[in-house]
């Protein structure tokens, strides 16, 4: 685990960074695949949670939410088109095809037990210092946390920071065998953009220290080329 701001502790999964969680002031932003919780608990000993919250019910997001929140007694939080998913545990029906090998994969081995959702999170919601914000596109109901005092922005799938093949790092769109509605992915992608964020946690790939706007940079690239096409 590695702090890397006030009250914010980045917790990488897997080799890589190639899956990562968050704890934001005391509330655990997503929770991995299932065989996430020994790296999990070893964080909370370091830093206790109060609440744990989405930014979306995908299978390496919400692996080990339930046992999480049985475990330490805390209530979940997630958008309200993410809550069937979340309560189910049935977390990749929205993907374009939930019946390939990989979804398929992804579903019995890395998703979690479903779990009540206490409280849903909508656009412009405070979540401690954090405002959330609504990303829709790699899922209907993905939200983004926002902390404008320092630009600290957890952008969950709506981006990534390397490629989740070669495992190699740089700014990339979600796959699209995972992600519901491209276009507006990248429509939530240019909202964050205009954030002006000064850091940037993903939940796949390393923390951006946003120097020179690459963030920036990489969403007008995108832009450019949707425009193209």
């Amino acid at each position: 685990m590695q702090k890397i701001a006030q009250d914010v502790y980045h917790i990488p999964l897997m080799p890589r960074n190639s899956i990562n969680c968050y704890i934001i002031e005391g509330v655990l932003i997503d929770s991995g695949i299932r065989s996430s919780f020994n790296k999990i608990q070893k964080s909370i000993k370091e830093v206790p949670v109060h609440s744990h919250a989405l930014t979306h019910a995908h299978p390496d997001h919400q692996g080990c939410t339930d046992i999480i929140c049985k475990e330490y007694k805390v209530p979940l939080y997630c958008h309200e088109k993410e809550v069937s998913r979340a309560e189910s545990g049935i977390v990749t029906s929205e993907y374009p095809s939930s019946r390939n090998l990989i979804a398929r994969f992804q579903q019995k081995y890395w998703a979690g037990s479903g779990h009540t959702v206490t409280k849903t999170l909508n656009n412009g919601d405070s979540l401690e210092g954090f405002k959330v914000i609504e990303t829709p596109g790699h899922s209907s109901g993905h939200i983004s946390f926002f902390r404008e005092k320092d630009g600290v922005l957890i952008i969950g799938d709506v981006a990534t920071n390397m490629n989740l093949l070669t495992t190699i790092k740089g700014l990339h769109l979600p796959p699209n065998l995972f992600t519901s509605d491209k276009l507006e992915n990248i429509n939530s992608l240019i909202k964050l953009s205009e954030l002006n964020p000064k850091i940037i946690c993903f939940g796949h790939g390393p923390v951006l220290n946003n120097n020179g706007k690459r963030f920036e940079k990489f969403v007008n690239r995108i832009n450019r080329q949707l425009v193209l096409f």
